[in-house]
């Protein structure tokens, strides 16, 4: 790219962190430090404003560059990702919001833990949660790296290394010094300038084909070099068996996993009532599903206007197709309109990863300090040492997630994130619905609920073409692949709510009916909520 192109995006991107940090230093400046306040904002925000932090939240990095990159290259087999997306929030609106925000306080483990044995819960559940963020942040890195390579040229690795380090230290600050509060409003920005961006993208793409979205479709069937097989299933998904049951796996675990991230779980305790969270996801349905179907009409105009060879040779895993699109729909690499256009995607794509890394380090966090740290000193820990424990916690997260961030760098982040919507399915989506639906549930069901989704789904990523065996792979030199499916999803989900059955009725430990009725009334009534 220019210097143009470079010096413009440089200067917006600057802009929004400016912005973001002045707000993360007002709010600072006016926390009085609980952890309520850390952890939920002080549950003052309305359903609208909660409504566009979930979706800020929720379209990340792998929404923008990875699911539109997958459409340019795949055409139809990258739809799974939008239908996935969005109806999961359907699972989450009828099974987990309201229910959720009655029984919790702040993490997962405290719906859970409400009629369970604490200690054991907790280690568990916050063990998962962390798992779950730490996979979600290192997608959110990957797109880091790739925007910043086609921004630089690709010429400088050292440069795409530094910007990974850099979005780490970000979310750091972000979330050691504002908490949920400074993290919701810096979600809220983001969400307006993606959904902007977005319309102006979009209005453009069809404005080139004349409104005509079935002129669009022929047009990026034939530069994909597939014909007519561009628009049909079975491109990336077809073939073979281990292709078909891929695809099975991928969308189990996109539609239940919503319901088991904690970033999301933890943003329903910002509003102060059930109903407002219900609201909420009315709200963030109703963007996110705009936002999506407008992700098609950029995927594939990616395919159409710029082309799937140009795509893969700028990033071989598609992340880099809305940038290209942007600049050829404002005119060319040369052009004045090409120039801004660029740099504004470019700019709001930084902002898309800042705000969502954010997001997720602020719940991963909050399930070390509030679950993990406070079940070790077996809950007396006082609020503002949990707070200051949380702070800390952020800091390792963030090396963590920047390491295997810069490991992890040559994969579609659309394609990382269906791994962490399967971990999630697997370890905390049974043990949250066992928890809110089965009366007989009991603390060794609980716990093997989660490690039974958990391990299952870990050990067969780890087996996986993901991670050797193939020339995409994490470690292509070597090959301890036994597992053939790229998504766990299909075997460990399944698994996670077995392994919750097989605990509960193999437990000598009677359940506590008295407390799972009193549970049930405040889910469905909202009574005794915090």
């Amino acid at each position: 790219m220019s210097g143009n192109h470079q010096t413009l995006a440089l200067l917006l991107f600057s802009m929004f962190v400016a912005v973001t940090l002045a707000i993360t230093t007002w709010v600072s400046r006016n926390r009085h430090g609980s952890a309520e306040e850390f952890y939920a904002g002080g549950r003052l925000f309305s359903p609208m404003e909660n409504g566009f932090a979930i979706s800020g939240d929720y379209m990340s990095a792998a929404s923008f560059l990875g699911v539109t990159g997958l459409i340019a290259l795949y055409g139809y087999d990258g739809l799974l990702y939008v239908v996935g997306f969005l109806v999961a929030w359907l699972v989450v609106l009828f099974l987990v919001a309201e229910l959720v925000r009655n029984c919790g306080r702040f993490t997962l483990a405290d719906v859970v833990a409400a009629r369970m044995s604490e200690r054991p819960v907790r280690i568990a559940a916050g063990t998962s949660s962390v798992t779950v963020s730490v996979l979600y942040l290192v997608a959110q890195m990957v797109g880091a790296g790739s925007l910043v390579s086609l921004l630089l040229g690709g010429t400088s690795e050292a440069a795409r290394n530094w910007t990974v380090i850099g979005v780490g230290a970000l979310m750091v600050i972000y979330v050691s010094m504002g908490g949920m509060r400074a993290t919701t409003w810096i979600q809220i920005v983001k969400a307006v300038l993606l959904l902007g961006g977005s319309v102006v993208l979009t209005v453009l793409v069809l404005v080139r084909f004349h409104g005509d979205f079935n002129d669009l479709l022929r047009s990026a069937a034939a530069r994909s070099g597939h014909g007519k097989a561009f628009l049909v299933p079975g491109l990336r998904y077809g073939g073979d068996w281990t292709a078909r049951f891929d695809f099975m796996s991928l969308g189990l675990a996109l539609v239940l996993g919503t319901a088991g991230l904690p970033h999301i779980l933890s943003r329903f305790y910002t509003v102060p009532t059930a109903r407002a969270a219900r609201r909420s996801v009315v709200w963030s349905i109703g963007l996110i599903g705009g936002f999506y179907l407008m992700t098609i009409v950029l995927g594939f105009g990616a395919a159409a206007i710029v082309g799937p060879e140009a795509v893969r040779g700028s990033n071989a895993a598609g992340n880099t197709a809305v940038p290209l699109l942007a600049l050829d729909l404002g005119g060319g690499a040369n052009s004045a309109g090409g120039t801004v256009l660029f740099a504004v995607v470019a700019a709001i794509a930084f902002a898309t990863i800042l705000a969502v890394v954010a997001g997720i380090t602020l719940a991963s966090s909050a399930a070390v300090a509030h679950d993990l740290y406070a079940s070790m000193r077996r809950r007396n820990a006082k609020p503002r040492s949990e707070v200051a424990v949380a702070r800390a916690a952020s800091v390792g997260i963030g090396v963590v997630a920047i390491a295997l961030g810069l490991l992890a760098r040559d994969l579609n982040v659309a394609f990382l994130v269906g791994l962490a919507f399967a971990v999630a399915a697997s370890a905390n989506l049974p043990v949250l619905l066992y928890s809110l639906f089965w009366r007989n549930f009991t603390t060794r069901g609980a716990v093997w609920a989660v490690y039974g989704g958990l391990v299952p789904s870990l050990l067969l990523v780890l087996l996986s073409p993901v991670v050797s065996g193939s020339p995409g792979s994490l470690f292509p030199g070597v090959d301890f692949q036994y597992f053939p499916l790229e998504n766990p999803g299909l075997v460990s989900i399944p698994l996670g709510f077995v392994a919750g059955w097989l605990g509960t009725v193999t437990s000598h430990e009677p359940p506590d009916e008295a407390k799972h009725a009193e549970i049930e009334v405040r889910a469905l009534t909202g009574a005794g909520a915090v």
